[in-house]
């Protein structure tokens, strides 16, 4: 499994806020809480940060991906009753949007921390 060590700290770090602050707040508290776990657990890490979208070599827009963990696994937050498959496709698109290989689509809103590894097949092939 690609960065598997790397992705289970991530989904460690996840449960440590899930444990501790429970489901029903703001996508934002997990997100700070989870800077606060990772920082912990000195993970390099950009919040937020703002990725360029590109359609037949053109910027047609931003993104800003809520985690981009030392320049690999980009790492989605939601906090919602349950993953819908539109978030496991939005997911999916960022990976490919960004070129990138390995993503984590972890939501906090459910009773039990939900994650989901998720591949861009295109590279993968």
């Amino acid at each position: 499994m690609l960065y598997k060590e790397i992705t289970e700290k991530i989904i460690g770090a996840a449960m440590q806020v899930h444990s501790a602050l429970g489901n029903g707040f703001q996508e934002v508290i997990y997100q700070r809480a989870m800077e606060v776990e990772l920082s912990i657990l000195k993970i390099v890490f950009e919040r937020e940060k703002e990725m360029p979208i590109f359609y037949k070599g053109e910027q047609i827009g931003a993104r800003r991906v809520d985690f981009f963990i030392e320049n690999k696994i980009m790492v989605e937050l939601k906090a919602v009753i349950r993953l819908e498959d539109v978030h496991l496709a939005q997911a999916m698109n960022y990976l490919e949007a960004y070129n990138m290989e390995i993503g984590l689509l972890i939501n906090f809103g459910a009773k039990s921390l939900e994650f989901k590894r998720v591949h861009n097949n295109k590279l993968l092939q």
